[in-house]
């Protein structure tokens, strides 16, 4: 029973927030719609600032939802405009904090692995698939996530897939081959695997063969067989990023060395790759696992240690284990062990 007085208390306060979200999104929307090259400096300038004024919860959620409404639409959006929305994810992500690009991320690679299994008609995977590969131009996410889409889309390998896979090695081909040139030969050595034991009609289209042909000229560091290939627009943007980013917070280290499988089961496991993530939802351990562990301890310690952990109200078994544990350790290393157990 809520009574009437704390239900009004909640009442105008959800409408306070909702008024507070409302005045945020047309804020940010507003930066969003002047988004440009020249003044991307001043944008990501005041975003900062709106991060230091409100939660990052909700400033994560608006500019997700706002970004993700303005990039994916079922017509392939020009390049230029997607770069330039995600460099502004990168500058906030190494200025503010890595959890802004890691939730605009895990929004994408939900979106996009859902769009994947539906077969939609029109270019949402390619604008998506876009974002992604941009975000590993700029540094938000490493490598690994990008071969993980790539063996997920050459194990697939039907029409809809080898676009994908063109579009992709197109965007990030040399890149891909700069930071893990084994992993990009592994895969073009499966991509010809499948395309040989795929059935003939497929095997005989020209987009089957011009792929690999142009994973041929990855591989050989060929840029000219590559038809439409430019680097220039990326590297532009990038030398602009390295005079957005705070001296302090660029390098390598923000980037995020996370899996597909990760991304996709974040909701059942947590999120490993941001520091200090709460974790909501069913618990990571299974109850039979605790138990024995639980006995474990209890069964080793001494009935005087089990009667300080009473005394020193040690109420539920995990507390009392990890009482036990400090209580009768030899040294910080031997806690160190028996606490990870």
């Amino acid at each position: 029973y809520v009574p009437p007085q704390v239900r009004k208390a909640q009442e105008t306060l959800d409408d306070k927030k909702k008024e507070e979200l409302g005045r945020l999104k047309k804020m940010v929307n507003g930066l969003i719609n002047r988004l440009s090259e020249p003044n991307l400096s001043s944008i990501s300038g005041q975003m900062e600032d709106l991060y230091m004024g409100n939660s990052r919860k909700d400033m994560n959620e608006t500019l997700t939802d706002i970004l993700m409404n303005a990039c994916v639409t079922p017509v392939a959006m020009p390049a230029r405009l997607i770069m330039e929305h995600v460099l502004l994810v990168s500058v906030l992500h190494h200025n503010v904090g890595i959890e802004v690009g890691a939730h605009f991320l895990e929004a994408v690679v939900k979106k996009f692995d859902e769009l994947c299994k539906s077969d939609a008609e029109g270019k949402e995977c390619e604008n998506l698939l876009a974002l992604i590969a941009h975000l590993y131009n700029f540094h938000v996410v490493h490598s690994l996530l990008i071969f993980d889409i790539l063996k997920r889309l050459v194990s697939a390998f039907t029409e809809k897939e080898i676009e994908l896979i063109l579009f992709l090695l197109k965007n990030v081909g040399f890149s891909l081959r700069k930071d893990d040139a084994l992993a990009l030969k592994e895969l073009i050595t499966e991509a010809q695997k499948k395309a040989n034991t795929a059935e003939t009609k497929l095997r005989n289209q020209t987009r089957v063969r011009f792929m690999l042909e142009t994973m041929l000229a990855l591989r050989n560091n060929d840029m000219r067989k590559i038809p439409g290939y430019d680097p220039e627009p990326v590297e532009k943007l990038r030398k602009l990023q390295r005079t957005l980013v705070h001296s302090s917070a660029s390098g390598k280290e923000t980037q995020l060395r996370v899996s597909l499988e990760s991304l996709l089961s974040a909701d059942q496991v947590g999120r490993w790759w941001i520091v200090g993530s709460s974790w909501s939802g069913a618990p990571m351990i299974n109850d039979t696992d605790k138990k024995t562990q639980e006995k474990l301890y209890v069964g080793k310690v001494s009935s005087k240690i089990m009667e300080l952990a009473r005394k020193q109200r040690m109420n539920t078994d995990i507390r009392r284990s990890i009482f036990c544990v400090l209580m009768t350790s030899e040294d910080y290393l031997d806690a160190f062990e028996k606490l990870l157990k």
